[in-house]
């Protein structure tokens, strides 16, 4: 009796496996636009960085203008927007295990093109800056590629890599993400930090400390969306046209205006997110 039933066992977990495995599979081969439609659910990811995510730490719920921009798309799918909460470097791995369909501001860099997909048409542009003390002359990037300066960054970002390669008498210091930045800012321990200008807005809207400013020439460049790679165009196709429509009649502008404003900061004091903004 035991061992019959230790059989049953046996064939019931193999059933239970195979019916898994198949569901899986067939989960795998639809299409991410057929996907959601039948589930009726957009599901983003979203990752700790203002302005583009935040997650309020009394609700726990997440707003930002990546998550606005999700919103209009979802009802533009006809879909529910689900959060998905991920990290930038982990964002990749989890749209090819198909977690999430779509990550927002994600730089369409080389090296992030061999793994995903991503529309022609931009997100939005941003700029980089850095936010830096009084006394230091941040109005070129040739200013401060001195060795008497010390500049912060978030390791392997796009900043890091341009500084490194354009600024190599400053000294760099890199930390794990924005916060531990900031506070070696704020204790001194750098003289300016570099991001894109967003970030810097955030973070002078919380420390008030240092001067936001983006040095000449200008380096800008545009942000996207990263998306799985698969055979079926539809869901690029549709996000190329979403994107060209909400960039170009000012909508993506518009919500990162409104959202600078639930921070208490003054569009208006602030470079735009458009391109043409950008010379």
């Amino acid at each position: 009796m035991k061992t019959s039933a230790r059989i049953g066992q046996i064939i019931r977990a193999v059933a239970a496996t195979a019916a898994i495995s198949t569901c899986l599979l067939a989960h795998a081969s639809t299409s991410t636009m057929d996907q959601i439609k039948q589930t009726k659910q957009f599901r983003i990811g979203v990752a700790p960085g203002d302005p583009w995510y935040f997650k309020d730490p009394i609700t726990n719920q997440w707003t930002g203008v990546g998550v606005m921009i999700g919103q209009q798309i979802a009802k533009d799918l006809g879909a529910k927007l689900v959060t998905v909460e991920t990290t930038y470097p982990n964002s990749v791995a989890a749209l090819q295990a198909d977690q999430i369909d779509a990550m927002f501001v994600l730089d369409a860099t080389e090296e992030r093109k061999k793994a995903l997909d991503f529309p022609t048409n931009p997100l939005l542009w941003y700029k980089q800056g850095v936010l830096v003390r009084k006394g230091i002359n941040a109005t070129t990037w040739d200013a401060l590629n001195n060795p008497s300066i010390k500049l912060g960054t978030t390791l392997g970002i796009g900043p890091d890599r341009w500084i490194t390669e354009h600024l190599p008498k400053a000294q760099i210091e890199r930390f794990a993400n924005t916060d531990e930045a900031i506070a070696a800012f704020m204790a001194g321990r750098v003289d300016a930090i570099v991001y894109y200008h967003p970030a810097l807005a955030i973070a002078y809207s919380h420390i008030h400390k240092g001067t936001v400013v983006v040095p000449t020439p200008v380096v800008a460049l545009p942000t996207s969306v990263g998306i799985r790679k698969e055979g079926d165009p539809a869901f690029k196709d549709f996000l190329n046209r979403e994107l060209a429509k909400y960039y170009n009649d000012g909508t993506v502008q518009k919500m990162y205006a409104e959202y600078l404003k639930t921070k208490g900061i003054d569009p208006s004091a602030v470079p735009t997110v458009m391109e043409k903004d950008s010379k």
